[in-house]
């Protein structure tokens, strides 16, 4: 059965035009959806010389996609979109495509969404508050939680926090926050990726996890104490373990996913050993949604040197989930 895919155009002066152009260069079995300025997608492939069959998205048409063309259901840029050069007045329009993909997918004309990257800085320059896809899209459909869990083909890193400052952190690592996403990473790795019992290794908070206390009570006050309530029940978490140690091959071997406490302590380590090669999947929403590990990458916009490799990977993804998702049925995803 053919899924339908949403995917966003990003950033318009960033790669995100140029990965979808680019992607739209094969044959797929599901019906990708681009949303965005169809002007933009063919001035686009012009500039990569690639030929391109902009395709007004009908929802009553529901066929797979073939080399060469795109479906797009259309929103006008608000400016002319120049690569490589950040316009405030697009910033409406990066947000118009994010809410129409999701709305979209809470009303099932679309069975997932991916989103190549977005500009915070310009977007939120243009009065705009955003602090990321992953927070924008809770605050869509109004859920209480998510997580943000990014993968390669041999680790996940889920987060308790994401875009906050450093400053803010400990503050917001709550016993009842580390226990919301814990239930949320529990259920969707035995749920969407089919693991029965998952082995989930927990970062401490602190250097060396607060030296028993000498370097920060967080793990001593807060984690650990969650940790117990958990393992009590069976379930397999090993941890706080000191972030520095934790990411070496005598623990990962046997893991299944990595919680870490904040951004820059999980990420760097994911994306050092698969940056762009990686997906970011946001766990807890009533949708399914795969973004790139990526930024904008407003340096190479169009030079036609964007590498598709994450994005293809999201896609990929994204139409597992939706086809297991209706199926029921328990599918292999990348581990």
């Amino acid at each position: 059965m053919i899924k339908r895919i949403a995917i966003t155009s990003g950033e318009p002066a960033g790669i995100g035009p140029e990965l979808l152009v680019k992607i739209s260069q094969q044959d797929y079995t599901d019906q990708l959806v681009a949303i965005g300025d169809p002007e933009l997608f063919a001035a686009t492939a012009k500039a990569l010389g690639l030929t391109l069959e902009v395709l007004i998205f009908d929802p009553s048409v529901q066929q797979a996609s073939r080399s060469g063309q795109l479906f797009v259901s259309p929103i006008k840029l608000n400016a002319a979109a120049l690569p490589g050069h950040l316009d405030i007045a697009n910033s409406s329009y990066v947000i118009a495509t994010l809410e129409q993909a999701c709305q979209g997918c809470l009303q099932g004309q679309y069975d997932a969404m991916v989103t190549p990257p977005v500009h915070k800085g310009v977007i939120n320059e243009a009065g705009i508050k955003f602090s990321g896809h992953t927070e924008y899209l809770q605050q869509q459909t109004g859920v209480s939680e998510v997580v943000m869990m990014l993968a390669t083909a041999k680790l996940r890193v889920a987060l308790v926090t994401t875009h906050l400052p450093l400053k803010d952190i400990s503050n917001a690592i709550t016993k009842h926050k580390l226990r919301q996403i814990l239930d949320i990473l529990i259920d969707d790795l035995h749920t969407k990726f089919a693991i029965d019992k998952p082995r989930i290794l927990i970062c401490g908070l602190n250097p060396h996890a607060g030296e028993d206390g000498h370097m920060g009570t967080e793990e001593i006050d807060i984690i650990s104490p969650v940790l117990k309530e958990y393992t009590a029940q069976g379930i397999d978490l090993v941890g706080p373990l000191p972030a520095d140690s934790l990411f070496t091959k005598k623990y990962l071997k046997d893991c299944d996913a990595v919680l870490a406490m904040y951004h820059d302590q999980g990420l760097p380590v994911l994306k050092y050993s698969g940056f762009g090669e990686a997906v970011n999947i946001t766990l807890g929403l009533p949708i399914i949604r795969t973004s790139v590990d990526h930024g904008t990458a407003l340096n190479i916009a169009g030079l036609g040197v964007a590498d598709t490799g994450s994005l293809k990977i999201a896609i990929n993804y994204a139409s597992q989930l939706a086809h297991q998702s209706s199926s029921q049925t328990k599918g292999q995803f990348l581990s």
